[in-house]
């Protein structure tokens, strides 16, 4: 019996055991313990002291494991038999919500209104907006997020909002009949 076959015979249910115990899957538990075994086999002549087998195949074992879970693609996106839907629910909410948005920048006063329309509705940035309003960045950060603030208090006002758990608006609901902003 040659050596391979020996430590075969020695190792592999303690390596096979090794490895289930990381993975779960029983065909991917053999193939990595073949390739441990096939690893071992080909650089057994690199292994310097025969006391550290052990410690070199549990080594071995580890490095495959890890590359086994590297090879391992993430499924992204939708499977393909998953009907996929035409448009994100949500989207027509923000629709129509933007509608109402319009009469409550124009309500806005001035400095606010025109921070708020440069920077989220022309998308400069907070820097840019400063230097058109001729003012500091501190400035223009207070009047983009005062602006934002007075904006959401009348979105509050007038609509009871909905999120999802990620925090995406998905629905809302008018308060009364009677909303001044929209």
């Amino acid at each position: 019996m040659d050596i391979s076959a020996k430590i075969w015979q020695e190792y592999h249910v303690k390596l096979r055991t090794f490895i289930k115990n990381r993975i779960s899957d029983d065909q991917a538990t053999d193939d990595i313990l073949q390739n441990v075994f096939l690893k071992m086999h080909t650089g057994l002549g690199s292994l310097k002291n025969e006391t550290r087998l052990q410690s070199w195949l549990y080594q071995i074992a580890r490095n495959t494991i890890i590359d086994y879970f590297r090879a391992q693609k993430p499924t992204l996106g939708i499977p393909d038999w998953l009907p996929q839907p035409e448009t994100d629910p949500g989207d027509h909410v923000t629709q129509e919500l933007a509608a109402c948005l319009q009469p409550m920048i124009q309500q806005l006063p001035e400095n606010y209104r025109e921070a708020v329309i440069l920077s989220e509705l022309k998308g400069l940035s907070q820097k840019e907006v400063a230097k058109v309003q001729g003012i500091s960045l501190s400035g223009a950060k207070s009047r983009v997020q005062r602006g934002r603030a007075i904006l959401k208090n009348m979105m509050l006002d007038c609509c009871r909002l909905e999120f999802d758990q990620s925090g995406r608006l998905y629905d809302y609901e008018r308060k009364g009949g009677n909303c001044e902003h929209c």
